[in-house]
């Protein structure tokens, strides 16, 4: 078959799968190049939620806010597998911002966006509410809102494996190695870190390659970037469980940004982020002494039980790659997106993406192919809003239920291991567990909840082909294992892989 694609997409976080699926849906011969793993950078090494943006409000970005509100609950019904509703409580600091406005940015934030699944704002009485145990005795005032969490890499391979089953092609640790325009289509070649190398055409191009989008414009393409990225560094520390409850925490800290605490992985907390300039390479990322003792600093201005350096189990530090929009400091830089659409004479177009968020990148995919739709004649309208993502069709929606299901269908396995699979893959667990009868067929046990099945199937269905891909971004095993564990999976990784019967 002639390799010309009628949409090339570099990148694979969570804006380059969003765009290749929403494209593939469209009819388009689509394929995704992306030079390491699918949510190797930014994706995977976000705050995980799936928000409005409440803070947002004070820099007046009420079209994001209420895009961003409105994403929330499309996202909980495509996949309430992934994406599921998270209360946050806010202690009142009078030393920051005074109560009233906060009550009233929340009564804001409640009506901006149709609300069908999450409940509504309210005032709390920190010393007799149980969110309040957690707190110093100073706070007495809090604020309870609604916001959702998601598993950010799963939800960029959900994307990656609706694109693949409607037609397109996903390449990973394939980089773009040229591309030039010739006969009005793009020419692009293409290199593995084996050396072997592929050439293909493409009508046209999403340059979705998050914190590399500049260099990829005025590197690979060898064009003038008319839109600049601004990168800031976000980074995160994961603790044990020391704050009781499901609730998540949004504390106000004393240079006016906020830092949640999240629960995560059952027995951790995720505290973040930081909003600092980053000027290195965004590969080598890392979390700062400086940042991590800011992130616990905050933690301790609220929380009975002190934090320190010791009591961090794992970091991680993200680039965001942010619309430059001119603003003073990092914080405030916006969070919306923008395009930057470059053709020649009408054809062989390439639109560059800047900036957004994991919330609203259904709606980036939309609008970007809206700029794209006049070079494709017929093309097909908007359909991701209605559409479950891999493993969401969840009977009412409901993963509880489902979990009980899945149980109640294979009575041998244990609960613990029930409720992992239907969190990470939904419907699709059914797959993972055709055929299996008893716990031995789940095959070799390398720590905590992983054990061989799941690995293979991994391999097998998700394009994981390093320890890492199934450990820190397919699952979060890893935090759950100790280091002889991971050592001895990553000995197992390297063998061939195993059919699954």
């Amino acid at each position: 078959m002639d390799d010309v694609f009628d949409l090339l997409v570099i990148g694979g976080g969570i804006n380059g799968a969003g765009i290749a699926r929403d494209a593939a849906g469209r009819g388009l011969r689509v394929v995704l190049c992306e030079k390491d793993d699918l949510a190797q950078g930014t994706s995977s090494r976000s705050s995980k939620l799936v928000h409005g943006g409440l803070r947002y409000l004070e820099h007046f970005e009420f079209r994001l806010v209420r895009e961003s509100l409105g994403e929330r609950e499309v996202l909980l019904r495509s996949a309430p597998h992934l994406v599921r509703p998270l209360r946050f409580v806010l202690p009142h600091s009078a030393a920051q911002r005074p109560a009233w406005m906060i009550r009233l940015g929340l009564l804001l934030y409640d009506h901006l966006g149709r609300r069908r699944v999450l409940g509504s704002s309210r005032r709390l009485d920190l010393r007799r509410a149980p969110e309040g145990a957690a707190l110093r005795e100073a706070h007495r005032t809090g604020f309870a809102y609604w916001d959702c969490w998601t598993d950010d890499a799963r939800l960029v391979v959900a994307n990656a494996l609706d694109a693949a089953a409607r037609g397109a092609e996903i390449l990973l640790h394939t980089e773009v190695e040229a591309a030039r325009r010739e006969d009005g289509v793009w020419r692009v070649g293409l290199r593995r870190p084996d050396g072997a190398r592929r050439e293909v055409r493409a009508r046209a191009l999403a340059n979705a390659a998050g914190p590399w989008v500049e260099p990829v414009i005025e590197g690979t393409l060898g064009l003038h970037a008319r839109v600049r990225v601004r990168l800031v560094k976000g980074s995160h520390i994961v603790t044990r469980r020391t704050w009781p409850g499901e609730q998540a925490y949004t504390l106000q800290n004393d240079d006016g940004r906020v830092v949640f605490v999240i629960p995560y992985e059952d027995a951790f907390s995720l505290i973040g982020t930081t909003d600092i300039p980053y000027s290195g390479r965004p590969e080598a990322a890392a979390v700062g002494a400086d940042e991590r003792d800011y992130l616990l600093r905050a933690v301790n201005r609220y929380g009975r039980k002190s934090l320190t350096a010791a009591d961090i189990v794992h970091a991680f530090a993200g680039i965001r790659p942010l619309h430059d929009d001119g603003g003073s400091d990092a914080a405030s830089v916006t969070r919306d997106y923008a395009f930057d659409l470059q053709d020649a004479q009408g054809q062989a177009p390439v639109l560059s993406v800047f900036g957004g968020k994991i919330t609203t990148y259904r709606r980036l995919a939309e609008h970007a192919l809206a700029r794209l739709a006049k070079y494709f004649s017929g093309l097909p309208g908007a359909w991701t809003a209605g559409a479950t993502l891999p493993g969401g069709d969840l009977p009412d929606g409901d993963p509880v239920a489902y979990c009980a299901r899945l149980q109640a269908r294979h009575p041998w396995l244990a609960a613990d291991l029930a409720r992992h699979y239907a969190r990470l893959y939904g419907t699709r667990a059914e797959a993972l567990l055709e055929g299996l009868r008893t716990p031995r067929d789940l095959g070799r046990h390398f720590g905590g909840l992983l054990h061989q099945r799941e690995a293979e199937f991994l391999r097998r269905t998700e394009w994981a082909s390093s320890p890492q891909d199934v450990l820190e971004r397919r699952t979060k095993h890893g935090l759950h294992m100790t280091e002889a564990e991971r050592e001895a999976f990553a000995a197992w990784m390297v063998q061939p892989p195993a059919s699954l019967t």
